[in-house]
């Protein structure tokens, strides 16, 4: 059975998610852990379930959600997935990093793209990557049909969705991607963002002001 463990690090309170089943064998998405005590809580719980990490993926490259890139690639020993138009804003993080207080950032390159036309599997588990640009270029989204686990990173939040005015950002193109390929999936799916509370694909639907029924744009 598919078990999700999550974590929120650094300041702009982020959503790091531990996917893992029977077999122990485990994913972790978008660590933004970049504190020390971070590193230690997540670490922590990957050695106290005896979990086996087999990938560290990306929804898309922001600082908040690679802080910690590095850290789990070097302590695990583990490839980095990223989409490929995510490589530029990957590469970005170095250059502003500073300027939002993490002298210590530690640069992470992509080992494997993927897109919406694989699959991640790792264990007994197989999720289906859809493609959710708008946030960023290259956004990517995760889901799990059997327990309608969806890891959606900064595309859709409860009552919000993904600012749109960063590089890279468009907002047509992210309300259009969300009601296409977020707003197919079943409506007791349930969203974990990379900011906030935990919501569903029917409730978003019904009452999201920017996607929803009753949205105002």
């Amino acid at each position: 059975m598919l078990q999700l463990k999550s974590f929120t690090f650094n300041p702009f309170m982020e959503n790091t998610y531990v996917l893992y089943d029977d077999s122990l064998e485990a994913v972790v998405f978008d660590p933004g852990c970049y504190e020390k005590h971070e590193q230690n809580e997540l670490v922590g719980f990957i050695e106290e379930e005896n979990l086996k990490v087999k990938y560290v993926i990306n929804t898309h490259c922001h600082i908040d959600h690679v802080l910690g890139n590095a850290f789990i690639k070097n302590r695990f020993k583990v490839p980095l997935y990223i989409h490929e138009k995510e490589h530029a804003v990957l590469n970005s993080v170095s250059a502003y990093a500073p300027n939002y207080g993490f002298g210590g950032y530690e640069a992470s390159q992509p080992d494997f793209y993927i897109s919406e036309v694989d699959k991640i599997q790792f264990g007994n588990t197989e999720l289906e990557i859809l493609y959710v640009p708008g946030h960023s270029p290259g956004h990517v989204v995760f889901y799990h049909q059997d327990t309608g686990i969806c890891i959606a990173g900064d595309t859709l939040f409860q009552g919000s969705i993904g600012r749109t005015d960063l590089p890279g950002g468009d907002h047509q193109t992210l309300l259009n991607a969300i009601k296409k390929n977020l707003f197919s999936l079943p409506e007791e799916t349930k969203v974990y963002p990379g900011h906030g509370p935990v919501t569903t694909i029917g409730f978003e639907k019904e009452h999201n002001p920017f996607v929803g029924k009753r949205a105002r744009y």
